[in-house]
């Protein structure tokens, strides 16, 4: 079974529920898909930390 997180009503459910617009996942498991926000947030750190997505650090590997 899978699992999502629902954006417009703050929990997890089911594969029946809220439109795919609305919710994060599919997650393996409900705990997986209760994090959703946190994982989503930790990612996009991530993402911004990397100097290799982010436009206002060199690319990795050349010189400043």
């Amino acid at each position: 079974m899978a699992y999502f997180y629902c954006l417009k009503h703050n929990s997890v459910e089911g594969e029946e529920g809220c439109r795919a617009s609305d919710r994060l996942g599919p997650y393996e498991t409900e705990a997986e898909a209760a994090r959703a926000l946190e994982t989503a947030h930790e990612k996009s750190k991530a993402w911004d930390e990397d100097p290799n997505w982010n436009d206002d650090a060199p690319p990795a590997g050349s010189p400043e």
